[in-house]
């Protein structure tokens, strides 16, 4: 998994018994990374300021994950686009969740405020394949989630971060399958 923020997806998968070989993050002290320490998982920490780019970081983060033989990369509130040597590596295997019904605010990190901004009577989470064009890989699940009336952007993402937690463990489970089949062809 790759993290920056709270880790309450990560939290989310640990607590529902999902195998987890290792977090990956570019900020040490994030919940995400924290929670990993306390848990034993193998904690890549990496970083920007200690790379002179962010494909020698991919560089890094794909050899931690390769270590550690990850099968399917889960970007959960992993503030970072990915650079070509980490997509090659794992190519149709890297998967992320962002907090809007893709298209709709994809491309940043502040989609929830845009759906506030936007006038939008809802939004949602999205849990995509990663691919080099940012948050337009093919959708695996939806959740819509109402804006309602006074909604602040803490309450939206709440609310957001519940249906992630729901779309997550479905959207691994198909991942799960389409790998399982795909190793089993000739």
């Amino acid at each position: 998994m790759a993290a920056s923020g709270v880790g309450s997806n990560l939290r989310n998968l640990v607590e529902r018994g999902f195998n987890i070989v290792a977090v990956a993050t570019n900020r040490p002290s994030c919940g995400a990374a924290t929670f990993s320490r306390g848990r034993r998982i193998p904690l890549g920490e990496l970083p920007q300021k200690t790379f002179g780019s962010a494909e020698l970081r991919d560089i890094a983060m794909r050899d931690f994950f390769m270590r550690h033989r990850v099968e399917l990369v889960v970007d959960a509130g992993y503030d970072r686009v990915h650079t070509k040597p980490f997509l090659d590596a794992f190519e149709g295997r890297i998967i992320n969740i962002h907090p809007s019904l893709l298209p709709e605010f994809g491309g940043g990190m502040d989609a929830v405020e845009q759906a506030i901004e936007s006038g939008a009577k809802a939004t949602g989470a999205t849990v995509h394949v990663v691919t080099d064009a940012v948050d337009a890989g093919p959708i695996l699940v939806q959740e819509a989630v109402p804006i309602l009336e006074g909604d602040t952007v803490e309450t939206l993402r709440q609310r957001i971060h519940e249906a992630e937690y729901r779309i997550l463990p479905v959207a691994i489970g198909l991942m799960e399958a389409k790998l399982a089949n795909s190793s089993t062809v000739g």
